[in-house]
């Protein structure tokens, strides 16, 4: 039996400093001329109304004992919102396990970029699904090879989910991906599945440098980046009309973006457990 909680956010401390900082922070903006894209200040402007009763409710009553509850709205976003977020993340997790895995061997794979592809793709957005689609081509490939089959013989398959930032809220783009730890491949009809060996430290760097090196060609024929024999050059427009793009430079080098201390580096941290004095002899 599950028994209903209410959920209060303005009690959170996300949602205290988004309240108190956030019109702040468009206020700072708009002296500079400047706005947020519609899709961001939508975020926060839904976020602050989440789980708020004054934005909206249903009432809710028990058909058995006509008790009855009132439950506030949620914004259902996709950003930070850490309880619509967790939700659907639960939501997702047993759609995979369910129904869509069914039991079969998976690895996870979780790639990274390099800081100024992650301010790139940031500010191409469009460009991240082409660059998603050179890394699962690479992957799978290798996988089917490694299986000793070839591409039109086999297929293997994979759930990937891009992750935007870490956990100091920094914008750091990467990918967590779920691939079959082998591939399905079809005799008289019947489908079989073949596991395939871990891959080792030599498959792991050729890789790396297969995506590394697909994924510099793309971007350069998309006149993204420029490149000489030595050195690669980012290219694309640092006009004064784009509020974000020094907001995910200063995000993704872990500096303050704003205010008084604005250009500062900001170094997270875990605390550590105090030392104890302690001794234990051997």
């Amino acid at each position: 039996m599950h028994t209903y909680k209410r959920h209060r956010p303005e009690q959170t401390l996300l949602y205290q400093l988004v309240e108190q900082y956030y019109p702040d922070f468009l206020e700072y903006l708009s002296h500079q001329g400047k706005t947020l894209p519609l899709h961001v200040d939508k975020e926060f402007a839904e976020f602050l109304k989440c789980g708020r009763f004054e934005h909206g409710f249903l009432r809710v009553v028990c058909d058995d004992c006509k008790h009855e509850k009132l439950v506030a709205f949620s914004c259902k976003r996709r950003g930070f919102c850490p309880i619509c977020g967790a939700r659907r993340m639960a939501e997702s997790a047993k759609l995979l396990v369910d129904d869509v895995l069914n039991g079969y061997p998976i690895r996870q794979w979780v790639l990274s970029l390099p800081i100024p592809l992650r301010l790139l793709l940031a500010r191409y957005p469009k460009e991240l699904s082409k660059v998603m689609q050179i890394i699962h081509r690479t992957i799978s490939t290798d996988i089917i090879h490694r299986t000793g089959y070839l591409k039109k013989q086999a297929k293997t398959g994979a759930v990937t989910y891009i992750q935007r930032f870490g956990s100091a809220l920094n914008l750091i783009i990467h990918f967590h991906m779920l691939f079959l730890e082998g591939v399905i491949t079809e005799e008289r009809g019947q489908t079989k599945f073949k596991l395939v060996k871990a891959p080792s430290h030599s498959d792991m760097e050729q890789i790396v440098d297969n995506i590394s090196h697909r994924i510099a060609a793309y971007l350069e024929k998309a006149g993204l980046i420029q490149r000489d024999m030595d050195n690669a050059f980012l290219d694309f427009p640092m006009d004064d009309e784009n509020s974000l793009l020094p907001l995910q430079a200063a995000s993704v080098s872990y500096r303050i973006a704003w205010g008084q201390i604005w250009a500062k580096k900001y170094l997270p941290y875990n605390p550590c457990p105090p030392k104890t004095n302690n001794t234990t002899d051997n």
